[in-house]
């Protein structure tokens, strides 16, 4: 019987266990396909001349710029202000873009990309078979694509004890 109420009292002295528990399961897939670009900068046309001892006979220079034609060129003519003396002369001349067309999108494509003087295109990814899966298990499943894509999955299991 003492043993009894030991045990008992025992029971008695033992203070009750709170805890809470929290357990979570998050999973998440992401698929990306990198899409195309293009970015141009247009050159604009120049044109300079200088010397000494040189007369503007007839008068030349740049042309007008139209949509989708070149601003073009029209020569100038020089002559000596003092034949039989020395002289310098320098005429330049730097064609630049075409004044380009409008670029239209159709479906997500610009079907005909301007080429400028400064250019820089890229190339959109093909998903081709990219694919990823979650199922009820928590089982992924990833599949590659093709170029420029990229397929990311993730779980992740917490467990909380308070």
């Amino acid at each position: 019987m003492k043993k009894a109420l030991l045990a008992f009292g025992m029971l008695l002295m033992a203070a009750p266990a709170y805890a809470d528990i929290t357990h979570k399961l998050s999973s998440s897939v992401q698929l990306t396909v990198d899409s195309a670009a293009s970015q141009a900068t247009k050159v604009g046309s120049t044109y300079s001349v200088s010397g000494s001892n040189v007369s503007l006979t007839t008068v030349g220079g740049l042309g007008s710029l139209t949509t989708g034609n070149a601003v073009g060129y029209t020569p100038t003519t020089y002559s000596l202000t003092t034949p039989g003396s020395a002289y310098t002369f320098s005429e330049t001349f730097l064609e630049g873009d075409n004044a380009p067309s409008a670029t239209t999108v159709s479906s997500g494509v610009v079907g005909s990309l301007p080429m400028m003087g400064q250019t820089t295109t890229t190339s959109g990814g093909v998903a081709g078979s990219l694919a990823g899966t979650i199922n009820s298990a928590g089982t992924m499943s990833l599949t590659a694509g093709g170029a420029g894509t990229s397929a990311t999955g993730q779980f992740v299991s917490e467990i909380t004890i308070k």
